[in-house]
């Protein structure tokens, strides 16, 4: 997983309070851990890291109420929302679904970046771009059309995973991401031509009509609630014909949940009708696992689509 966010308080005693609390929680002594972390707050009200680990530790030893009490008051010292307190309020059931902060993404794989290759591929055995190579490749042999994208859109690049997988097929590679230690990551590759820090739908409304032959995101909606606005934008800067290929994460119910490791997962009927309002033709909605997650298999969907 990726390092820990931490926020200094600005109070040395209060932070080394949080150190030893945070030492407790790993260690499983919660109630030790939570009069630790109070204290730390005592010394600094508006410690948003103290907070955001006392709400951890109330939802760990079950104690509900006051665990939502720590998110919002983690969330409310901080209006960019880099832990993603909100995002556990969603999974309590005292806020409702919603798109996740950008700076808490931007910050969660800033940090993660430089050891982000490694955990994917060793720890969590990701595969979301050969799914998507692999399909991609299916469409086209169905439709008897070349395998090659002259200019190709990577969303959510990461540290360019996805355009190794299509390094063969693609001629001018863009990627779009809004970790700018990711975008570094990616740029060491060789592998783009340009490369850009941006959100996913701000980078593709930056894009002209027309001018992408290929969008992939590997295992990146799944940062995205509503996926509407990113289909409607990757239909505009396809050409006629183009292909949008991607990863997600799913569930057995309807609609769109957040899941417990705080990713979305969007129902394939959710996908299959926000692919139909988008005006593309869906080509493959297939179950595929991208990656695993406690030594288990996520469940996923491999979607293919084009412009029509």
């Amino acid at each position: 997983m990726p390092l820990r966010l931490f926020l200094t308080s600005g109070d040395l005693m209060a932070d080394r309070r949080f150190e030893f609390a945070r030492d407790l929680q790993l260690k499983g002594d919660l109630p030790a851990a939570a009069d630790l972390i109070e204290q730390a707050i005592e010394l600094a009200p508006n410690f948003t890291s103290a907070w955001f680990t006392l709400g951890e530790i109330r939802q760990q030893l079950g104690e509900r109420d006051k665990a939502i009490a720590a998110f919002r008051k983690a969330r409310d010292s901080d209006p960019g929302d880099q832990h993603g307190a909100g995002l556990h309020l969603m999974r309590l059931g005292d806020a409702q679904m919603a798109e996740m902060p950008k700076a808490y993404v931007q910050a969660l794989f800033d940090q993660y970046a430089p050891r982000f290759e490694h955990a994917l591929i060793n720890d969590l055995g990701y595969r979301a771009p050969a799914l998507i190579f692999k399909a991609v490749l299916a469409a086209r042999v169905a439709a008897k059309k070349p395998a090659f994208f002259k200019r190709t859109i990577d969303l959510g690049c990461g540290t360019g995973l996805a355009a190794a997988a299509f390094a063969k097929q693609v001629d001018h590679f863009i990627g779009i991401d809004l970790s700018s230690g990711m975008i570094k990551e990616a740029r060491a590759t060789g592998l783009y031509a340009e490369l850009e820090v941006a959100d996913m739908i701000e980078g593709l409304r930056g894009k002209v009509d027309a001018s992408a032959n290929l969008v992939v995101a590997a295992d990146a909606f799944v940062y995205l609630s509503d996926l509407a606005p990113v289909l409607l934008e990757a239909k505009r800067v396809l050409v006629p014909g183009g292909t949008l290929a991607f990863t997600l994460e799913t569930h057995a119910g309807d609609g769109i949940v957040l899941g417990e490791g705080l990713r979305y997962a969007h129902s394939a009927e959710y996908v299959r009708g926000v692919i139909a309002h988008a005006g593309l033709k869906l080509l493959t909605l297939e179950p595929a696992s991208p990656r695993n997650e406690n030594n288990e298999p996520v469940r996923g969907l491999v979607v293919v689509a084009e412009k029509t």
